[in-house]
């Protein structure tokens, strides 16, 4: 059984027990919340796809840990001008593990 959810506007195929960094949520270490935003669900070789969500679908995850990621670096120059800009990105993720998937 596996579904595909979106959370941070970007889409994830996620089966019970995987571990996913994500964008960063407002959520505390540890706190489970359930994820509505189901794309697809296939169960028993059956495959469900919303429009754009399946009805009454919907994914229990768990928080484990916030973070950021490797840092980036940003570097733009044009030749001859002597302009040179550098600049450093790290992004914050959420990591979190799927715990049960309801359809």
């Amino acid at each position: 059984m596996y579904a595909i959810i979106e959370t941070g506007g970007k889409q994830y195929k996620v089966q019970e027990g995987d571990t996913l960094f994500v964008e960063k949520l407002d959520l505390e270490e540890g706190q489970t919340f359930d994820i509505d935003r189901v794309m697809m669900v296939q169960k028993d070789g059956k495959v469900k796809v919303g429009t754009p969500t399946v009805d009454g679908a919907k994914v229990t995850v768990k928080v484990v840990r916030h973070g950021r990621g490797r840092k980036i670096i940003v570097f733009k120059y044009k030749p001859k001008k002597n302009y040179r800009r550098k600049q450093g990105h790290r992004q914050p993720f959420t990591e979190i593990v799927v715990e049960k998937i309801h359809a």
